[in-house]
């Protein structure tokens, strides 16, 4: 089990809804028979994508066991099943590209998913390396999004991407990085390059995003995904034993997890965030923020303030 799943498995023990075993976790608001997923259009495409996907640092990086295995078909089935599409790996999250190419394998799941991964090294002959290698890993001859992780020899990578995607071989191109410090870095580069994604963490209490990374990224046209939206699990952690408060039902909020992802989707400006998690029960949690209200600006203060008095 992940750091995440462990404090959410932690705090939600603390309020007892663990005492009968973990099905009791909130149940999933909106049937997908009855609503579909909200989604936002990627800027340079105008291709819909849904607005909660899956990360898999940490949780798809396991061994060959069968249980391991089963746990992970059942949330990248429920994902879908919910209308969650995009899955992010990376070279760096060990054998997770190859998990995902293994488990998605199956046509029930293999043309339902948006497959972004990462190029994280240095020269351009060990970047085409690395990035044939995680398409071969992950089973794709079309890779729908190419990322270059923390922006590790970007402006090479960049130039084999944006040959890559005039050939066909790639759809999209992104860069990313994980820390509130390179922000300022990040939009440097998505306003000198042509790139179509760029990947940040963004919190309920981590947002520095919204001085001008946010903004920055709207106004140039470039898709956004939200990562570290959890803050690897210290929300949970500062939420144990804390009920919801008594105005989050009658706004579409059902969970705690649902409270930090609605706050976040809640700026336009984001495409999709991909919180991670190798847990069934947390995928459906996680979905069912992209379904229902999302917090208007008061709203949005008002959940801050909450947060911040507990």
């Amino acid at each position: 089990m992940d750091s995440v799943d462990k404090s959410r498995r932690a705090a939600l023990n603390t309020l007892g809804v663990f005492g009968a075993g973990m099905w009791l976790l909130p149940s999933f608001p909106f049937s997908s028979k009855e609503q579909n997923m909200i989604k936002r259009k990627i800027p340079s495409s105008g291709e819909p994508l849904p607005i909660v996907g899956l990360g898999t640092w940490q949780q798809f990086d396991v061994g060959l066991s069968d249980e391991e295995r089963r746990q992970l078909t059942e949330v990248l089935t429920l994902m879908i099943e919910k209308g969650g599409r995009l899955i992010d790996s990376s070279p760096m999250y060990g054998r997770a590209e190859a998990v995902i190419g293994e488990l998605a394998a199956p046509p029930a799941i293999n043309p339902n998913l948006f497959y972004a991964t990462k190029v994280w090294t240095t020269g351009k002959e060990s970047g085409i390396r690395e990035m044939n290698d995680s398409m071969a890993k992950m089973r794709r001859k079309t890779l729908d999004l190419m990322q270059v992780h923390n922006l590790v020899d970007y402006k090479t990578h960049l130039q084999t991407l944006y040959k890559w995607k005039e050939e066909g071989k790639i759809r999209y191109i992104g860069i990313t990085h994980y820390t509130a410090s390179a922000h300022e870095t990040l939009e440097r580069v998505l306003k000198s390059e042509k790139i179509d994604f760029v990947q940040f963490n963004y919190s309920i209490r981590e947002r520095n995003a919204e001085k001008r990374l946010l903004n920055a990224a709207r106004e140039k046209g470039v898709a956004v995904i939200i990562n570290e939206p959890f803050e690897s699990g210290s929300l949970f952690n500062a939420v144990k034993g804390k009920k919801l408060p008594e105005w989050a039902a009658e706004n579409d909020i059902q969970s705690w997890g649902q409270y930090f992802l609605k706050y976040i989707l809640a700026n336009e400006a984001v495409n999709c965030v991909i919180p991670g998690t190798s847990n069934p029960k947390h995928v459906v949690d996680n979905m069912g923020a992209g379904f229902g209200r999302l917090p208007d600006e008061k709203l949005r203060l008002k959940m801050i303030e909450y947060l911040s008095a507990i």
